[in-house]
C-alpha cells in the first residue's frame, strides 16, 4: 500500500510502465513515498501555492507536493515514458496536475502558473547547476518564484551554502545568497534512491529576498565574480584586470586586497567592488 494516498506503491508503477532509470537522463528515483512527502513538507505551505516540479520521473514528489495540499502543480518531464504514470496522477488528483512532455531548459512555465509560485524538484543530475543558475538570474528581481526546494548532489548543496574561506566558496554561493536564503535542510544517503547514485544527496531549501542583501548591478557583478573565480587561485589583480584597467585602484577604493584570492572575499565586498566598477560607489 502507498502511505500517502490511494495510488500504487512507485515499485509497482515503475515496472508497469518499465520506467528503468535512464543514466543518460541524470534519473534516480526516489521510492520512498513518506521521503518525497517530507521533501513537499520542506517547501512550506502549499496549500495556496501553483508549484512547478522538474523531472518528477515516476511522481514520487508529486505525489507528495498533491498530497500535502499544493493548489496545482506543474511538472515538466523530459522522459515520454513516464507520461503514463503522470496521466494516473492526475486522474487522482483532478484539476491539480498538469504535465508537459519535454526539456525544462526549453519550456516557459509562466503560461501555466499563478503566483504564488514555488519550485520543488529532485533536480536531474545533468542540468540542476544550469537550472539554478537560471533561476538566480532573472532579468528583473523579485522573481517569479518565492522559494525553491531542490535535491542536488550534496556537493553542489555545499556549494550553494558555502562562505568566504572554505574550497567550496565560488559563484554559486555568491549568486544564491546575494538574493536568496539557502539552507540544507535535508541530506540522503545513496540507497536512498533507485538506482543508488554514487554520492550523497541533499536538499536546498532558498527563499527569495525581496530585493538583493547589497545593492549591485547584475550583470557587473556576474562578470565579475565569474572573473575572480575562473582561475581562483589567482591574485584578484590578476584575476580581474580584464575587466578593467584600473582594477586595483577600484579593489583599493573598496577595501579588497589587490593581492587576495577570490575565495577570501566575502560578498559584501564584491557588491562593492561592483558598484565601484559601475561608478556608483
Amino acid at each position: 500500500m502507498s502511505t500517502i494516498d490511494n495510488l500504487p506503491p512507485l515499485r509497482e508503477v515503475i515496472a508497469k510502465h518499465q520506467l528503468a532509470a535512464k543514466k543518460s537522463l541524470g534519473q534516480n528515483f526516489l521510492l520512498d513515498l513518506n521521503l518525497t512527502a517530507k521533501i513537499a513538507r520542506l517547501a512550506g505551505d502549499l496549500t495556496d501555492a501553483d508549484v512547478l516540479e522538474i523531472g518528477p520521473g515516476p511522481g514520487g514528489l508529486t505525489r507528495g507536493l498533491l498530497a500535502e495540499g499544493a493548489r496545482r502543480v506543474l511538472a515538466i518531464e523530459k522522459d515520454p515514458r513516464c507520461m503514463a504514470a503522470l496521466a494516473e496522477i492526475a486522474e487522482a488528483y483532478p484539476e491539480r496536475l498538469h504535465s508537459i512532455n519535454g526539456d525544462a531548459l526549453n519550456v516557459n512555465p509562466h503560461d501555466h502558473l499563478t503566483p504564488p509560485i514555488k519550485i520543488a524538484a529532485n533536480l536531474p543530475y545533468n542540468v540542476g547547476t544550469e537550472l539554478l543558475v537560471r533561476w538566480l538570474t532573472p532579468p528583473d528581481w523579485p522573481p517569479f518564484w518565492d522559494s525553491l526546494t531542490l535535491m542536488f548532489q550534496r556537493e553542489v548543496a555545499q556549494r550553494i551554502v558555502a562562505a568566504p574561506g572554505s574550497k567550496a566558496y565560488g559563484r554559486l554561493a555568491l549568486l544564491a545568497q546575494w538574493r536568496t536564503d539557502p539552507a540544507i535542510v535535508l541530506e540522503l544517503p545513496p540507497e536512498a534512491f533507485s538506482p543508488p547514485p554514487k554520492v550523497n544527496s541533499a536538499v536546498v531549501h532558498l527563499r527569495a529576498l525581496p530585493a538583493p542583501r547589497y545593492p549591485a548591478n547584475a550583470a557587473t557583478l556576474n562578470k565579475v565574480v565569474a572573473a575572480a573565480f575562473n582561475q581562483r587561485r589567482k591574485m584578484l589583480r590578476s584575476a580581474l584586470k580584464g575587466i578593467s584597467p584600473d582594477i586595483e585602484q577600484h579593489l583599493s577604493a573598496v577595501g579588497i586586497k589587490a593581492t587576495e584570492r577570490g575565495e577570501r572575499v566575502e560578498l559584501e565586498a564584491f557588491c562593492a567592488l561592483a558598484r565601484s566598477l559601475d561608478g556608483t560607489v
